[in-house]
């Protein structure tokens, strides 16, 4: 990415620019967390529950709308993320979908998400839900590299590709498709030099809860709660 162009990254921000098309974001919330002993989206992190660290990261982003895709515990983990919208006055942009065939994996409730987007989209924020330690200056790097061609843009931290992912509008027909526990690893592994990385000093990218000692060491998230 040039020079110039990473200079005119620091004046954006991640909200949408009015008239312009924009980007939605999917938070896969449908994980049975077995490693964890299960319930781990509702799990409490810094006193709240753990899958409202994501959803404040995509509210963060700009994104509009915000799909969450429940499986297990498809009941509370929807009540806890009303819950928040109605806290956050943003429950005019969540939508909440329910993948029945969760069980096999994450590309199920990707495949969910993605299929629900809305028409007319620049790109898609991919969180995963048990990440709750997403930095929230990371989305104007993100957006940047999409306005400057690229299919795909990640944020990396000391070398290691990171979460959240924004895919462009021309890779939502291979979200759509995404099967296994693969996730978006499939549509990824294709592009190559291709996906931008957008470096960032935040280990927040990288970390995401499996057990419930990884509660105590979440990275807090860079942004306002």
């Amino acid at each position: 990415m040039p020079g110039q162009h990473k200079r005119g990254l620091q004046n954006m921000t991640g909200a949408q620019a009015p008239g312009r098309p924009g980007y939605a974001a999917i938070v896969l919330a449908a994980g049975a967390g077995r490693r964890f002993g299960g319930g781990k989206l509702l799990a409490a992190w810094q006193g709240r529950p753990l899958v409202e660290g994501a959803l404040d990261a995509a509210l963060a982003s700009g994104s509009d709308p915000i799909l969450v895709v429940t499986g297990a515990d498809a009941g509370p983990v929807a009540e806890a993320v009303r819950d928040w919208g109605r806290d956050r006055e943003a429950g005019a942009r969540l939508k909440i979908f329910h993948a029945e065939d969760h069980a096999e994996g994450m590309g199920a409730s990707l495949r969910t998400g993605a299929s629900a987007l809305p028409t007319g989209l620049e790109g898609v924020f991919v969180f995963l839900g048990d990440m709750p330690g997403i930095p929230h200056d990371i989305f104007a790097g993100l957006i940047g590299a999409l306005a400057a061609g690229a299919p795909a843009a990640a944020p990396e931290h000391q070398g290691r590709r990171g979460h959240p992912v924004l895919f462009s509008a021309t890779l939502i027909p291979e979200l759509v498709r995404a099967s296994g526990d693969a996730g978006a690893r499939e549509a990824l592994s294709v592009l190559g030099d291709r996906l931008v990385r957008i470096p960032t000093d935040s280990p927040g990218v990288l970390f995401d809860v499996d057990r419930p000692g990884d509660l105590d060491s979440a990275p807090a998230p860079e942004g306002p709660r």
